[in-house]
């Protein structure tokens, strides 16, 4: 080969006879190295070249320790199921895995990890939606016990087919699972916040570091009236109101960057432009990144509830009727000027008001014309002594007022005979409608009177009796004495409590006389009480106190069954056509059974009906007339006489008395004892004279004195007369006696 190959490049050949042969020794020369190479240098080069299936070992490696990077970053587990050999292979995203030496991730078990029971068959149903090809994956969230010890946690699984058998059936499904226990949590957690959000009552809105709105619950909205999409992004200032100035803002914002939260009462303003009061609790809270603030701030309407609490408050301080304070604030006003006085060595003057015979007013006029009295009685007084001093009402038709900054008792006596003078002038309590009414005040004097409160108020208190004592409409200063009268009061009330028992109650009878023609034809039975400790005790006083004390109804009940049975043994004497007259009060017409107590009198007596006649004053038959009315015809029906006693001095309805069954008027003494000298007198008694004749009603005169009066009631038509004229009240015998005297047999001889 060698040979033919330098004959063939000899330059003796000619180059077109050279050029084939050369090819044709290329190619043999080509071969021979080519054999010569596949035997002799393929095992020396195959023993320094690397072998192959190490290099698609170290390649299958790579692409492992990919998958599993993969997997660990992204926090999965393959899972790769043999539906035919039920087997299950996983690859476990973890650290251990990731830094181990093995190279081979996969693992073999027997099983499935169990599944929690609840949670087996939504995946059942979701695998075999997919396997059936009604689904393009297989997707389910729910508990497995991965580690097979009891610990449920939450996955989320995905997967597909990816091998059928020849006939197309799956063979072979793979995946991924991944651990959603914490999110899953966190998510439940954010699903209840924003539950517990939505449904709160109070308004919830997230504001981002610049204090714009992010987000709002619907109590927001309906709390201020705005929608979501009018305030998110919009400044939190939308909602303020004028009445904060910007420094309030500043030192609440300053607050919030120093502790994180605050907290407060802030006016805002709804879309409707009402001003409502919240309650408001801001917190600090880092956004995601936790590099920026948010605020978090709840907002509770609290104007409805502090208009509740001033209107409990108002209540608890102020008497609703004159809009006054009442007795709680009042001893705290004063109690704060006594602290003021005592500091400054000044005084303080307490002047217990109350309204003379308004009673009378409230009973005959009814309680609305009362309470509007009242009211204007308020008002004259606050307009008397300024505003500077407390005025209060206590209870009723009392007020006090308390005087401050004064020098001395003479500038409380001022002001006092200031607020008498002022209702001088008649009371306006309705359109054309007025009333006169006069006060009667006590006084009592820090510090020379007391040094508390109370005692101040009880002082002024009793000096207020006092000065209606004196006959009302005017003013009394507390002294020491009027204690003693006080508790000389009290004593006798509970004395009078033992008068029953004891027989220590009488009556005395003054005659009646009827003018034409004269002759005596009946008594008025009148009360006393000779008490062994008191002695002689007036009617004045012991009768308010058994009205007070309720013992009106027995003593009352006493006083018509004593009178029955002397007039019962007057009539056995021959004094068949005597009349006795019993006074009845308002507690006994009102509380008491009066008709069937009389029925049971008259039996127990024996006296005829007709020969009984009750006595009752216009305040007490006023006090509640449709009740009294009713109880009043009861007594008619059983043919007692009903006379009104000092008529005239009252407030009562004209008209409504004549629909009463009243036989009998009498005039009072007070228009008697100028006659007939005083014109008004004169002409009162007159016209009472003639209305009582034009209703068919009997008319007596009470307080008759003089012959001159005598004679003036006789000449004006009066029916009867009754006073020291005629008679003075006497004891039984005295005035039996009396009568007999002036009732020879069966006529009686005149009265000179």
């Amino acid at each position: 080969m060698l040979s033919a190959f330098a004959a063939v490049t000899h330059p003796s050949w000619p180059l077109s006879a050279r050029l084939p042969l050369l090819a044709v020794a290329l190619l043999v020369l080509g071969g021979v190295v080519l054999v010569a190479t596949r035997r002799y240098w393929r095992p020396w080069l195959d023993a320094r070249r690397m072998p192959a299936e190490p290099v698609r070992a170290e390649s299958t490696r790579t692409r492992d320790e990919r998958l599993k990077l993969a997997l660990w970053a992204s926090g999965e587990h393959f899972w790769d199921y043999d539906l035919v050999q039920r087997k299950l292979y996983r690859m476990r995203a973890d650290e251990t895995a990731l830094h181990s030496s093995d190279i081979t991730v996969f693992t073999r078990h027997g099983e499935v990890p169990p599944i929690h029971a609840d949670d087996m068959p939504l995946v059942m149903e979701r695998l075999r939606l997919h396997l059936q090809g009604k689904a393009p994956l297989f997707m389910s969230e729910h508990r497995m016990d991965m580690n097979q010890n009891g610990n449920w946690i939450w996955v989320r699984a995905r997967g597909r087919v990816v091998e059928r058998d020849p006939e197309g059936r799956p063979v072979r499904i793979a995946g991924t699972a991944r651990d959603i226990t914490l999110s899953r949590n966190a998510e439940y957690e954010h699903r209840i916040a924003g539950e517990v959000m939505r449904s709160m009552n109070e308004a919830v809105a997230v504001l981002d570091w610049a204090h714009h709105f992010i987000t709002i619950n619907p109590a927001f909205t309906r709390i201020t009236g705005y929608n979501e999409d009018e305030v998110i992004g919009q400044p939190a200032r939308m909602l303020d109101s004028d009445q904060h100035d910007e420094a309030f803002f500043d030192r609440m914002n300053a607050e919030l960057l120093h502790t994180g939260h605050w907290s407060g009462e802030v006016w805002k303003v709804r879309k409707d432009g009402e001003e409502i009061l919240c309650r408001i609790e801001t917190n600090v809270v880092p956004d995601a990144s936790g590099e920026r603030q948010l605020y978090v701030q709840v907002l509770t309407d609290i104007t409805e509830q502090k208009r509740a609490e001033q209107e409990l408050r108002y209540l608890a301080n102020y008497d609703t009727l004159t809009s006054l304070p009442n007795r709680s604030l009042l001893s705290e006003r004063l109690s704060r000027a006594i602290v003021r006085a005592r500091r400054e060595q000044g005084h303080v003057a307490v002047l217990f008001i109350d309204l003379d015979r308004f009673k009378d007013i409230n009973d005959s006029l009814g309680h609305a014309t009362g309470d509007r009295i009242l009211r204007a009685a308020a008002s004259r007084v606050q307009q008397t002594v300024g505003a500077q001093h407390t005025v209060a009402r206590l209870s009723g038709d009392e007020f006090t007022v308390v005087l401050e900054d004064i020098d001395s008792l003479a500038d409380a006596e001022r002001i006092a005979q200031q607020i008498i003078d002022a209702f001088r002038t008649p009371l306006n309590f309705g359109e054309r409608l007025e009333m006169s009414v006069s006060p009667s005040i006590g006084i009592s004097l820090y510090p020379q009177h007391a040094q508390v409160p109370t005692e101040l108020l009880k002082h002024a208190d009793t000096a207020m009796y006092q000065a209606k004592a004196m006959g009302r409409h005017t003013y009394q200063v507390y002294s020491e004495s009027m204690d003693e009268k006080t508790r000389h009061r009290a004593i006798l009330a509970s004395a009078l409590r033992r008068a029953l028992e004891r027989n220590e109650l009488s009556l005395v009878f003054q005659p009646r006389l009827a003018i034409k023609p004269q002759r005596i034809t009946a008594v008025e039975a009148l009360m006393r009480w000779d008490s062994p400790e008191f002695g002689m005790v007036s009617p004045a006083q012991f009768i308010p106190l058994a009205e007070e004390s309720g013992l009106i109804l027995e003593i009352g009940a006493w006083a018509l069954r004593e009178a029955c049975r002397i007039m019962r043994s007057w009539h056995d004497r021959g004094l068949e056509e005597l009349t006795v007259a019993v006074n009845v009060s308002a507690m006994q017409l009102q509380r008491g059974d009066l008709p069937a107590v009389l029925a049971r009198i008259l039996a127990e007596t024996g006296i005829p009906a007709d020969r009984l006649e009750l006595e009752l004053t216009e305040s007490v038959v006023m006090a509640n007339p449709e009740q009294n009315a009713d109880t009043l015809r009861a007594c008619r029906r059983l043919g007692i006489s009903l006379a009104i006693d000092d008529f005239g001095t009252g407030y009562s309805s004209l008209a409504y008395l004549k629909r009463l069954p009243l036989t009998t008027l009498k005039i009072d003494r007070e228009f008697i004892g100028d006659l007939p000298n005083d014109g008004d007198d004169a002409a009162i008694t007159s016209t009472i004279i003639t209305m009582g004749r034009s209703l068919a009603l009997k008319v007596i005169a009470e307080g008759v004195e003089t012959y001159d009066q005598f004679e003036f009631l006789r000449d004006h038509g009066c029916d009867e007369v009754q006073g020291h004229w005629v008679a003075r009240a006497l004891e039984p015998e005295q005035c039996l006696q009396f009568i007999q005297e002036y009732y020879p047999g069966s006529g009686m001889r005149a009265v000179s």
